[in-house]
């Protein structure tokens, strides 16, 4: 009986992986389009031992002493198993027509882009530097060193699968599986391009522009078609995603597409009214402040939030006043002070609490109501 894990180099417990590995190696080595038609009984030596070995039935056979391959063998008609007859009645073994193409679609890729508040509201244009899988330049996808081509495997001819005829208890059947030489692609590389190693790309860096839109927030992803990794064998590119991450503003906080501040007034000031000069996104801009603004009061500045993502126009700048109560009064100031709560009659005030207080919206609800 032949030993086949002689014939492929491996220890009797070697694991699939490692059976796989050596006899990709054996095959691309004896193969005759490589070795000569010398080589071509060691190269279908190959080929058995990785038959047996490679299946786990016909291997347990082999191990207690049974050679599938030899006729009238292995049990079901020389190794022929349950999952080769599923394969054959039903399909799951025909699926294949044809070799399978080497190029394929490279996959989409994902990264984070960080923007500012700014950048948000008005749109941004920005060089990234993205790491990817790019067409080799030395092959330009055809996976081959320079000058030489790919061939056709001799073991399938082209067909990128093997059929064999096995005996079971329903007679003879046709089974096809993927050629284990070329891997299914019919073809196989003599000489594979040294730059890429014979997979037709490269990893390098490049820069890529992309155009930031109004509007965007954390979360949202910007498509950028076809600019993903290119695929094996040069394959079209994929597809790559930025997502927008929003950095923090130390003024303002956004609320969809408006943002909002809070500014802090003198006593005076909100009692006297005057003129602020507020920091907006769009520079400096002078805001009213009316007489008598009480604490809490929101004044609205339209079109000065952020761009909408989805039709023209911007959101709204909304600004909390919070009134300043003076303290470290200097005895001027208190006497002012009194003289002032004299003429309003509030040198001792009655101290209503109104029912439900809650701040700003307990004096929203005085006003509607005309207290």
């Amino acid at each position: 009986m032949n030993d086949y894990y002689a014939t492929l180099g491996v220890d009797r417990n070697a694991s699939p992986e490692e059976i796989k590995k050596a006899y990709r190696k054996l095959a691309r080595k004896l193969h005759p389009d490589v070795a000569g038609p010398d080589a071509e009984e060691e190269f279908k030596d190959v080929q058995r031992a990785y038959d047996v070995l490679s299946n786990p039935d016909k291997r347990q056979q082999f191990d207690m002493g049974a050679d599938p391959n030899a006729p009238g063998g292995g049990g079901m008609g020389g190794g022929f198993g349950f999952q080769d007859i599923f394969e054959t009645f039903f399909g799951g073994g025909q699926q294949q027509r044809g070799p399978i193409p080497r190029a394929r679609r490279g996959q989409d890729s994902l990264m984070r882009i960080d923007i500012d508040l700014s950048e948000a509201a008005f749109g941004v244009t920005k060089d990234i530097e993205v790491d990817t899988a790019v067409l080799c330049g030395t092959c330009k996808g055809s996976c081959c060193a320079p000058g030489t081509n790919v061939a056709t495997c001799g073991a399938c001819h082209g067909s990128g699968t093997v059929q064999r005829v096995a005996r079971s208890f329903l007679g003879q059947v046709m089974t096809t599986a993927p050629c284990g030489v070329c891997e299914g692609y019919g073809t196989i590389i003599p000489s594979p391009c040294s730059e890429c190693s014979g997979s037709g790309r490269v990893r390098s860096r490049r820069t890529i522009k992309i155009d930031v839109p109004a509007g965007v927030e954390t979360g949202v992803r910007i498509k950028m078609s076809g600019q993903g990794e290119v695929g094996p064998a040069g394959g079209p590119a994929g597809d790559l995603y930025f997502e927008i991450r929003e950095r923090k503003h130390p003024i303002f906080t956004r609320h969809g597409d408006d943002i909002a501040c809070t500014v802090e007034v003198p006593m005076t000031a909100a009692a006297l009214g005057t003129v602020l000069e507020i920091e907006t996104l769009d520079g400096v801009r002078e805001v009213d402040l009316a007489p008598g603004t009480q604490p809490g009061q929101i004044i609205t500045l339209r079109d000065l939030g952020i761009g909408h993502l989805h039709g023209s126009g911007r959101g709204s700048l909304d600004i909390t006043i919070d009134v300043t109560i003076p303290s470290g009064l200097d005895d001027e100031q208190i006497e002012l002070l009194q003289r002032l709560a004299s003429l309003r009659g509030e040198e001792r005030p009655a101290g209503r609490v109104a029912a439900n207080s809650n701040g700003v919206f307990s004096r929203l609800k005085e006003k509607l109501s005309g207290r």
